[in-house]
């Protein structure tokens, strides 16, 4: 847990996120586990957001295209890596597979973030700067809402 040291400001470790046409950021608690460098060939469903499966932990859980989510396209290129999110909302669901377009960063998150004005899609909070990125706050419980609502089942396309 943060400590709050007077004339200091709390921060947080966090994680930018590369997609294809922008930046997330989160902070490492969101993050269950990031999967590097695997032979991945992305499957296009009914779904333009759908990617595909991802067998983890005993468990098969759906892979969204953020991008694809926000109306536009999510690239499959060979930097792709993966991203398995904790699930936060109320819908069931304990973890969210994201298609990511490279490595994720570490980097700190103080409380004194500057929100930056730029068009946010509609799985976005807001948008900061983060040094000299601006980097965009997912709406996680919006996704496992999209996610619950299609009722995606394991094999379905």
């Amino acid at each position: 847990m943060l400590e709050h040291i007077a004339g200091q400001r709390s921060s947080l470790t966090g994680l930018l996120l590369p997609l294809g046409d922008r930046t997330l950021v989160l902070p490492n608690v969101a993050v269950a586990e990031l999967i590097g460098e695997r032979a991945w060939v992305c499957e296009r469903f009914a779904l333009n957001w759908h990617m595909g499966w991802l067998d983890w932990r005993q468990q098969r859980l759906p892979l969204i295209g953020f991008e694809a989510a926000c109306g536009g396209q999510t690239p499959c290129g060979e930097r792709a890596r993966i991203v398995v999110l904790n699930a936060l909302g109320d819908t069931g669901l304990r973890y969210l597979a994201l298609l990511l377009q490279g490595i994720p960063r570490s980097c700190k998150l103080d409380s004194q973030l500057n929100y930056v004005d730029v068009p946010l899609g509609p799985f976005e909070l807001a948008a900061v700067q983060v040094g000299e990125q601006v980097a965009h706050v997912p709406d996680l419980a919006a996704l496992e809402r999209l996610v619950r609502d299609a009722d995606l089942q394991p094999g379905a396309g």
